[in-house]
């Protein structure tokens, strides 16, 4: 439970100051997705989930925790 916090909290920072810092490129980004075709979106989704768990497992393996 303590792990999924962390990553909670991580996320939550990275946000964070996206937001915080760049509020303008967000506007920006997110216009771009609505330009984008749903099947698109869907693979960048997609794309980010896989990157995402393979970062952690990754992770996992380097620091001895998987």
């Amino acid at each position: 439970m303590g792990w999924a916090l962390l990553a909670l909290g991580l996320v939550l920072v990275v946000e964070g100051l996206i937001w915080a810092l760049a509020p303008h490129l967000v506007e920006d980004f997110l216009e771009a997705l609505r330009a984008m075709p749903i099947e698109t979106r869907r693979l960048a989704g997609f794309a980010a989930l896989f990157a995402g768990l393979a970062l952690v497992w990754a992770a996992g393996l380097v620091g001895g925790f998987m």
